[in-house]
């Protein structure tokens, strides 16, 4: 066998129930008899995606060796790609109650999100997929100019002690979607799977200014859950901006420097200060938000001071950062800040199961998607459960150092 690693992961799964949940999942009018056994097929399609498998005919890799001898129930790729076309809506909808469910198993037999009962961060963010072929139900050209993509949102659970972060709740939406398209229920259902995976303490909504809106703020305060959105520049920013004092900005110097969003520069030294300000104004009272305007403000280089001019006055470039944290000003801002682990989750699924969207149906597609989540999931438990290391290290590590075992 050369993926020996997937004895002690299979394990783990049905310690946490997985074949029972996935076999709730009902296709009972599926043609070709397509929804037979999903519990088979899930767990099938879990382990190759576990095992590196970025396409429906990867899932071969199952059938080498002797893998037969070690498991039973192994479904070709032509059946596993029958079952996911066999999906519709609802049927995604009960894979996803599927992934819920398993993540807060995985969570009382793996310590995935160690200090959730102190302090929970939820980021969510969009991306993009780049997709090839006519056929692709939901393909279309959007912001990436030139190109088809489909558009899904992720949302991310970390913690301070494990910022690596467990995947939840990814959406699958067309090309053309909006960023914020559907956020409103996106930010209550990810709250709701974060208080099932154990959350008792703070939890934090942190997104960037595409989530910079009323109806995200409110969802938060449904569920008594705190934001930290990212807002932009606006001329109501700007005003509240220009009415901080001078004196009210406190430098401030970054142990660890981090790359600006606008420049690309490396930045060290900064300044932050806070004003108070009620956003959403255009929308009735009862919709616009008071809480927290956390500025951090930048020096802008002078390009023309190698040349012995210098500069009239000083200029700033400015991050502006909406929240209603109960934290103190400096460690709210670093909170916000570490919301870019979520790229690095992104771009981890992006060199897995999730290089591809396989299928050219669009539903087949999103249970794909929900897929990768759980078998995200379950690396992850993995690697909490290996040491200290594996706990923090990416999905291809991961798969290097505890799946690709040879035995």
């Amino acid at each position: 066998m050369a993926d020996a690693g997937l004895l002690p992961l299979v394990a783990l799964a049905e310690r946490a129930g997985l074949p029972g949940l996935a076999a709730q999942v009902r296709i009972e009018a599926a043609d070709n008899s397509g929804g037979a056994h999903p519990a088979a097929k899930v767990m099938s399609l879990l382990g190759a995606m576990c095992s590196g498998a970025d396409s429906i005919d990867d899932a071969d890799r199952l059938r080498h060796g002797a893998m037969d001898r070690a498991f039973a129930g192994i479904r070709a790729p032509s059946t596993l790609g029958t079952f996911l076309r066999s999906f519709t809506h609802g049927h995604n909808r009960q894979l996803h109650r599927v992934h819920r469910e398993f993540l807060a198993r995985l969570a009382t037999h793996a310590p995935l999100l160690p200090g959730a009962g102190q302090l929970m961060f939820i980021d969510i963010d969009p991306t993009r997929r780049r997709v090839y072929g006519r056929a692709k139900q939901g393909a279309e050209h959007g912001r990436l100019k030139g190109q088809r993509t489909l558009h899904p949102i992720v949302a991310t659970l970390s913690t301070p002690a494990r910022p690596a972060g467990d995947r939840c709740g990814p959406r699958l939406r067309r090309g053309k979607a909006a960023d914020v398209r559907g956020a409103k229920s996106f930010v209550a259902q990810t709250l709701a799977i974060a208080k099932e995976a154990g959350e008792t303490g703070i939890r934090m909504v942190r997104a960037d200014s595409k989530f910079y809106t009323a109806d995200v703020a409110a969802a938060c305060h449904r569920a008594g859950a705190y934001f930290s959105l990212t807002t932009g520049m606006n001329p109501s920013i700007a005003a509240a901006i220009g009415r901080i004092a001078e004196d009210a900005w406190v430098p401030i110097r970054y142990p660890g420097a981090f790359v600006d969003p606008d420049t690309g520069e490396i930045v060290s030294d900064a300044e932050v200060a806070e004003t108070e300000y009620t956003a959403f104004t255009g929308r009735t009272k009862a919709e616009q938000v008071t809480a927290r305007l956390i500025v951090r403000r930048v020096r802008r280089l002078n390009p023309q001071e190698v040349t012995g001019q210098d500069e009239l006055f000083d200029s700033w470039r400015y991050h502006p950062v909406f929240t209603n944290s109960p934290f103190g000003m400096f460690q709210a801002e670093l909170h916000h800040r570490r919301h870019a682990v979520v790229e690095q989750v992104i771009a981890d699924g992006k060199s897995s199961a999730l290089a591809h969207l396989p299928s050219g149906n669009f539903q087949a597609n999103a249970a794909w998607l929900t897929l990768w989540a759980m078998s995200h999931n379950l690396l992850r438990a993995a690697g909490a459960l290996a040491s200290a290391f594996h706990a923090k290290a990416t999905t291809a590590t991961l798969r290097a150092h505890l799946i690709h075992v040879p035995a």
